[in-house]
């Protein structure tokens, strides 16, 4: 696994926040490794959606209109396997929970057929990846043809 990063100021209080912030970016240099990469070479398709952190007022504003929404989980891996189409991971660290939205959320998305999960550290992240990788594909049925074409 890639060397730990350390927290700034005393690495046993670290920010508020930046202790999920340290695990998640963890688990993106886990899927950045050679041997992850020679293992599970879509482990890479994984990407982070950036809901959280503290913006300016009027970059708030401007993303909220884009369409940010509120408890949309930390990454996604846009893969079909096992069955589910694709998987959802919230990084939490203890003592944080799970906000409301995020719980609504992550139950709709796994009533929807996604697996959405909360991992407590980067090495939970990892084993819930590598499980999701070892899965079989789920096999895909395209049923309907978009109105317009939207690939360049």
């Amino acid at each position: 696994m890639a060397a730990r990063l350390k927290t700034s100021g005393n690495p046993a209080a670290p920010r508020r926040g930046e202790a999920e912030h340290i695990e998640q970016v963890h688990l993106i240099l886990w899927t950045n490794t050679r041997e992850i990469a020679d293992r599970y070479p879509n482990a890479r398709k994984i990407f982070a959606i950036p809901n959280g952190g503290h913006r300016n007022v009027v970059v708030a504003a401007k993303l909220k209109a884009e369409g940010v929404r509120a408890g949309i989980p930390d990454l996604f891996f846009p893969e079909a396997r096992g069955g589910y189409f694709g998987l959802w991971i919230e990084m939490k660290v203890r003592p944080n929970r799970p906000s409301a939205e995020q719980v609504q959320r992550m139950a709709q998305l796994n009533a929807d057929g996604y697996l959405a999960v909360i991992c407590w550290s980067a090495e939970e992240a990892q084993t819930i990846l590598s499980w999701y990788l070892g899965l079989a594909p789920t096999p895909q049925h395209v049923a309907a043809t978009p109105p317009i074409t939207c690939l360049a």
